[in-house]
């Protein structure tokens, strides 16, 4: 069970949503919840002055005053205004992400929002209800505004919705699944979509990809090093205990407990040194597990945060609005997260370079006929590719701003297109190491009769049962795409 207002680390809370597991509210959160509505509206009572979001217009409107009996009309017209989203639509899990944040952000009882507004964020994720929400349209400052808008839209009844597999209405998956339509109160449309769960939806599913695909890189990389018939010493420990960054001494104990029964890596060896892309897979591979520690510390401060405004603090007596919901925090660690992972694309292809290149008795290409068979020539170039495009997906988002809302939001941290650009260099990630994949156990074929380590004579057996060895050319395009799909490192 998910325990809503429970403190979360990021890889914990994304296995547990992506394996379909409950949540529900903590009784603490249950009480928290309670008790800052209650002040929050006695509040309104019998306060003179107009306070921001609650009864006041909204960004550069927030000097406009509205009407008590408009309250209600106030926060759903906001919903409605802005759900902008554009685009594609965001992956259902994602989204699922975001409704279990939005409820975690909600219950720390610093929003003012009624209890049901935060039971049905839980009982729409609990019942499968998932939003369709859009790519684009936040800035990553006054919140993620538009997908947020989006995602919330649902519980007022309004938008559609994926229920039982299928797209349908908003309303009628409701009332389905025996749910009812909020009727909004002061401020609940401004804490919904007041911060940064797109962001971090985005972050921790990215992480927690990263995180397995580091492990794979790793594990192919030993695949690479016997196929081009590596040394075994820049993995000893004796290198790593002078530069002790811990990825770099995780990964190199890694590799060499992995070769360290290979025959292949055991044997003489005829060169002096291997190329960087070989003998420096601690030092990168290593880097960017150091960089994937850092940012997953500061996603894991912020999804357990309270990122709406105004916040609502009723021992204190106090409301005040301030800025919890920009991203700029976020904007600067997806950036990082997405070239941090892309160094893993980028020295996987110059591994794919150096097994198709002719080179330590491999046939050119990888193929026992090159000339009538172009073997691996092609895969290596779509590889360079996509890592080309990960160079270019790279460059900073967070460096740039644009005011909008009339002057009122003047620095923005556009942390929503670092986030869903970060996917995308993860997903091209996993090309890229399904390629080298591909090619290792291909290259691994010509070093026969010799056996390599046992963990991986263990990987090879995995893979000839997806892909046989190739003998002539095939549609390998086909093959690169159905290997990737069958994700054999899990």
């Amino acid at each position: 069970m998910i325990a809503i207002g429970q403190h979360y680390e990021v890889n914990e809370l994304v296995d547990l949503v992506l394996s379909g597991t409950k949540a529900q509210l903590t009784p603490d959160s249950i009480h928290a919840i309670c008790t800052c509505y209650d002040y929050l509206h006695e509040k309104i009572k019998r306060e003179e002055k107009p306070i921001y979001g609650i009864n006041t217009g909204f960004g550069s409107l927030c000097n406009t005053e509205i009407a008590e009996n408009e309250l209600q009309d106030l926060q759903e017209n906001l919903l409605k205004s802005h759900a902008c989203g554009m685009g594609d639509e965001v992956p259902e899990d994602i989204v699922r992400l975001m409704l279990i944040l939005k409820a975690q952000s909600l219950s720390k009882g610093f929003s003012g929002v009624h209890l049901n507004t935060v039971q049905l964020l839980i009982e729409c994720y609990n019942r499968g209800i998932s939003p369709v929400v859009y790519e684009l349209g936040s800035l990553g400052a006054s919140g993620d505004l538009a997908p947020l808008a989006n995602m919330s839209l649902a519980l007022i009844g309004i938008g559609e919705v994926y229920y039982n597999g299928k797209k349908t209405t908003a309303s009628k998956a409701l009332e389905s699944a025996g749910l009812t339509a909020l009727r909004l109160e002061a401020k609940e449309g401004l804490a919904l979509i007041n911060g940064t769960q797109f962001m971090q939806a985005y972050g921790a599913f990215c992480i927690y990809k990263l995180t397995k695909n580091i492990q794979h890189a790793n594990q192919i990389a030993c695949l690479s090093l016997d196929a081009f018939n590596c040394s075994l010493s820049p993995f000893l420990p004796q290198t790593h205990q002078i530069r002790p960054h811990p990825g770099q001494k995780h990964v190199a104990a890694f590799v060499y407990e992995n070769l360290k029964d290979s025959p292949i890596a055991n044997k003489v060896k005829n060169d002096v040194q291997d190329p960087y892309s070989f003998r420096c897979v601690p030092q990168v591979h290593g880097a960017t597990m150091d960089a994937l520690a850092h940012i997953e510390r500061i996603f894991e401060t912020e999804i357990n945060a309270v990122t709406d405004n105004p916040n609502v603090f009723s021992e204190d007596d106090l409301i005040i609005s301030a800025g919890n919901f920009h991203g700029q925090t976020l904007a600067l660690q997806l950036d990082y997260l997405a070239i941090a992972a892309s160094e893993l694309s980028n020295i996987s292809e110059r591994r794919i370079y150096k097994l198709v290149s002719g080179e330590r008795g491999l046939p050119a290409y990888l193929t026992k006929q090159p000339g009538v068979n172009s073997g691996f020539m092609i895969a290596q170039y779509a590889a360079a590719a996509v890592v080309s495009q990960n160079k270019q997906l790279c460059t900073p988002a967070s460096v740039d701003s644009i005011v909008s809302s009339n002057g009122q939001e003047d620095h923005v941290s556009m942390g929503a297109n670092a986030a869903t650009k970060a996917l995308r260099v993860l997903q091209n990630v996993e090309r890229v190491l399904t390629v080298e994949l591909l090619t290792a156990s291909q290259a691994i074929e010509f070093v026969r009769p010799a056996k390599s380590s046992s963990s991986n004579e263990a990987l090879m057996v995995q893979i000839r049962k997806h892909v046989s060895f190739i003998e002539q050319d095939v549609y390998l395009g086909e093959v690169i795409n159905q290997l990737n799909k069958d994700e054999i490192l899990k």
